[in-house]
């Protein structure tokens, strides 16, 4: 039975309104609150191996360091691998001639000391010229 004859029956309806005016709000509210920090680091930009291999230059010397730590001044090896033997390996081999560059080639798996101990010796050597050797993908 329908006591309620003259009243029509109102459909429920959810009103959004309000619900998109809070999301708006708490947007308002993080985009204000949310800090944007740039971490510090070293921004470097890696040289590329694509170009054409060059002619080997006569004023040279070329460094080779292995997986092992070992290094190799011109294909001849040294008995020690500490900065000092280093350094007068570079001297012997630029015998007279001045400010030779000094080209490393060292094996990818080589630990970065390594590689290092190389630059220190070229540099208390009195060599400033210093170049990687890379290979261009395959």
């Amino acid at each position: 039975m329908n006591f309620q004859r003259g009243r029509s029956q109102e459909e429920p309806e959810i009103n959004l309104v309000p619900m998109i005016d809070v999301l708006l709000v708490i947007i308002i509210f993080l985009m204000l609150t949310t800090t944007y920090s740039k971490f510090s680091g070293l921004e470097l930009n890696l040289p590329t191996a694509d170009a054409a291999k060059q002619a080997e230059q006569p004023n040279e010397i070329d460094v080779a360091v292995t997986s092992t730590g070992q290094v190799l001044i011109n294909k001849s090896p040294l008995t020690e691998t500490d900065v000092k033997a280093i350094s007068e390996g570079l001297r012997r081999a630029a015998g007279t001639r001045s400010e030779p560059l000094i080209v490393i080639n060292a094996d990818a798996k080589t630990t970065h000391q390594s590689v290092v101990d190389v630059m220190q010796a070229a540099q208390a050597a009195g060599y400033p010229h210093i170049s990687f050797a890379t290979q261009a993908p395959r």
